[in-house]
């Protein structure tokens, strides 16, 4: 009897093991980053020279990590606090935004060397790049009437700042239409976005958002034309309709809420929440977003970096103390035949 007992025993167990759904990210590796310390912001890739380029905004620097070996191949060091990270891969020119510096740096070459800076105001941050008339839209200001809020566009050809567009505070993430080239803008202190024409002649139109605020991460559907915009406050996650502003769908996410990707080929969202998780949700359709679970990171861990080519989440992991920083590498790629 006891033996009939553990054979059923053994058989629901294994029963329930293959019920279980595939987890929405599976962790595929760790890069260790020694003697780095503190948070990161944003990143970039080259991936044609297989390279990770991380914001190490806590450790003043930028870290260029080989990802073939999985190993730091260059420090840029003597940065204030690098936020926003742009990669242009036809220049071989990697654009970083400094923030405590109040610069637009330019480094080109191999190793990457200085080449060149733009004095911005403080807070420089979040950036996006029109890679049809390769203009850099970049945002800064916000502390007062002597950095007033503003997204600078910038002439990658020539290197120079072509114009500066009023916003109404501090601009946090930037995001663009491919198809119409508008650039989309989170204005987090003001609870909107701002639409600008891809041109960077002028802010066509804003969005005021409803019953949420210190909106900061955003995302672009280009195929369905759906804006998603993750808020801190409450926290939750808006699907707004691209062409008018209007709220679609809206569910809960994980606090603090500081990087939003969309995953095209999956039809899949991942929210970076500084509380220390990433929060996957499915778009079932423009007014449907239905969550499949909770992947859960580390405090701090607030920045990443999706890749479609490589079906991977790049999530940056802080360092304290005798801890150093790291980046945490997820496969997307398994969830997609899966839930």
């Amino acid at each position: 009897m006891k033996l009939i007992l553990l054979v059923l025993g053994i058989s629901l167990s294994s029963g329930s093991a293959i019920a279980q759904p595939a987890p929405p990210l599976v962790l595929q590796q760790t890069v260790k980053l020694p003697g780095v310390t503190g948070k990161f912001d944003h990143f970039a890739i080259d991936l044609k020279g297989n390279r990770l380029f991380a914001a190490a905004t806590g450790n003043h620097s930028v870290e260029v990590i080989d990802l073939a070996t999985g190993k730091v191949e260059q420090t840029i060091s003597g940065l204030g606090k690098p936020h926003g990270l742009v990669w242009v891969a036809s220049t071989h020119t990697l654009y970083v935004a400094d923030g405590t510096l109040a610069e637009l740096k330019r480094y080109q070459g191999s190793p990457l060397e200085l080449a060149g800076s733009i004095k911005l105001s403080d807070d420089a941050d979040d950036m996006v790049y029109n890679e049809t008339n390769h203009l850099l839209f970049v945002g800064h200001g916000g502390s007062g009437a002597a950095a007033p809020p503003s997204i600078a566009v910038v002439d990658t050809d020539s290197f120079h700042l072509k114009t500066d567009i009023a916003v109404a505070s501090h601009p946090e993430a930037l995001e663009i239409d491919p198809q119409s080239q508008r650039i989309f803008a989170n204005i987090a202190d003001s609870s909107e976005v701002s639409i600008l024409d891809g041109a960077g002649n002028t802010a066509n139109s804003k969005w005021r958002l409803a019953g949420a605020s210190h909106n900061v991460p955003l995302a672009f559907d280009a195929e369905d034309q759906v804006l998603y915009v993750a808020c801190r406050t409450p926290a939750v996650l808006l699907a707004l309709d691209a062409a008018t502003g209007k709220e679609l769908a809206r569910v809960s996410t994980g606090e603090g809420a500081d990087d939003l990707f969309y995953d095209s080929s999956a039809h899949r969202i991942y929210v970076i929440a500084g509380a220390g998780e990433v929060d996957v949700f499915q778009t079932e359709s423009k007014t449907k977003l239905r969550s499949l679970g909770v992947v859960p990171t580390a405090t701090g861990a607030k920045t990443a970096l999706f890749v479609p080519s490589q079906s991977l989440l790049y999530v940056g992991v802080p360092g304290a103390g005798s801890k150093s920083a790291e980046i945490d590498i997820y496969s997307t790629s398994i969830v997609q035949g899966g839930n």
